[in-house]
């Protein structure tokens, strides 16, 4: 048994029997772990509200083997490494077991954000500047082309974790250090004033654009999940033609990665009000802080609408034998 993906198949479903038993996977063994936790719970919640006969699935305590038999179909709510990066995705694949959101290609390459802001500037999407960090070498190479301050990033990992600003040259040998504990491949970006949007993707449609304020010097993993001081303005400050054109970059960058689905896709306005491509989140955060629940807020998709609507992208991946 293998999966062909139909897009077209991901028809709108009506009664909540037509799903089939449900695993929403989540909590993992990634850095992530904490944040999955949360999101899984509320799609759990949401799914058994709509009256989807919805179970929870943690992978790091039972092997995937035993989706098989038990679930007609997956909700995939694991972030970060090994359940975002598309280890997962092939692992349901080679199961034959329908799954929510993007597939193998488009989850592996958004993960990595050196690949997705290369495939950007080749459909002329722009993004924000920056170096390859391989070691103390680099580090005046960054400093000459990026200046300070600058941002350093792991390059797969998501919800901030590993990021640091740098104000002193001499500060960037322990940022480096800071993201080479989680992954070999670092980089530097420069630091950006701007405003900064993210733009929820559901099935082929750009929802309203958020416009994210900080009290933090960075929108770190606190202030994305836990601070309550963090404003967020949806619809966003952007005039309707701004909004329109930030909306049709997000979906050419996640179509140019093979994103799938549902997403987010996150800019930065640099100082004339360019937007500048941060990354692309494949599986986003569903927590009471998260982003995609507020787009969809504004277009009158409430919380355990948009878990259904996700899931019916898992029938876009049919079973043939």
């Amino acid at each position: 048994m293998r999966l062909r993906y139909e897009p077209a198949a991901a028809q709108r479903v009506t009664d909540a029997r037509d799903f089939g038993r449900v695993a929403v996977l989540f909590g993992g063994d990634s850095s992530e772990r904490e944040i999955s936790l949360l999101s899984g719970r509320a799609v759990l919640a949401g799914l058994k509200r709509r009256g989807v006969d919805a179970q929870a699935f943690d992978p790091r305590d039972r092997p995937l083997s035993e989706l098989l038999g038990h679930f007609e179909r997956v909700w995939i709510a694991l972030h970060g490494p090994g359940g975002e990066d598309g280890t997962l995705q092939g692992a349901l694949e080679y199961l034959g077991m329908p799954y929510t959101g993007s597939g193998v290609m488009g989850s592996a390459i958004a993960m990595d954000k050196l690949r997705t802001k290369r495939l950007a500037q080749a459909i002329g999407v722009a993004t924000s500047p920056f170096v390859v960090l391989h070691g103390p070498q680099s580090f005046d190479e960054a400093l000459t082309r990026l200046g300070l301050p600058l941002i350093v990033k792991p390059n797969t990992q998501g919800s901030s974790v590993g990021i640091t600003k740098v104000e002193r040259a001499e500060d960037l040998s322990a940022a480096y250090a800071e993201a080479a504990r989680y992954e070999p491949d670092v980089f530097a970006e420069g630091w950006i004033v701007g405003g900064e949007y993210s733009v929820p993707v559901l099935k082929g449609e750009a929802l309203p654009s958020i416009r994210i304020r900080s009290t933090q010097t960075i929108y770190d993993y606190q202030a994305k999940y836990f601070r309550d001081d963090t404003r967020y303005e949806c619809p966003s400050d952007l005039s309707a033609p701004a909004e329109k054109h930030l909306g049709n970059l997000a979906l050419a960058a996640f179509a140019a990665v093979g994103g799938s689905g549902w997403g987010r896709v996150d800019f930065m306005m640099d100082a004339t009000g360019r937007p500048l491509l941060l990354e692309l989140n494949t599986i986003p955060g569903m927590t009471d802080h998260s982003l995609v629940p507020m787009g969809a807020r504004a277009r009158g998709i409430d919380f355990d609408e948009l878990v259904w609507r996700v899931l019916e992208t898992s029938l876009a991946r049919l079973r043939v034998k």
